[in-house]
């Protein structure tokens, strides 16, 4: 006696009608971009005029932003290196101003603050 499954070797949405049963497909089309590497990839968007088409999109090889322009493709993006907070506060304080405040909060420390 075999024992096994009335589903064997099918798959979930897998039935004898096919496209019919789940519906048509939207029409659609595909739009070229290039990446500084040369790639090219074609992302395809439905055909119903509702689509907003992106300017750039990721290349799926190298990660480099791509864009529709085949002979000028966008530079990729700068990534800022992490900063410490003194580098924060040094973009906020002039050396001067660093220097009188250190001096303002030594004075309160020591009580010279009279």
């Amino acid at each position: 006696m075999a024992g096994g499954s009335a589903i064997r070797g099918s798959r979930v949405g897998a039935g004898p009608m096919g496209e019919a049963e789940r519906g048509e497909a939207i029409a659609r089309f595909r739009i070229s971009y290039w990446c500084l590497n040369r790639h090219e990839t074609k992302p395809s968007f439905a055909d119903d005029g509702t689509v907003e088409i992106p300017e750039e999109w990721d290349c799926p090889r190298c990660g480099l932003p791509a864009g529709q322009d085949k002979n000028n493709p966008p530079s990729p993006i700068k990534n800022e290196p992490y900063k410490t907070h003194l580098a924060y506060v040094k973009e906020r304080r002039t050396e001067a101003e660093a220097k009188k405040i250190l001096e303002e909060s030594l004075k309160r420390l020591r009580g010279d603050d009279e």
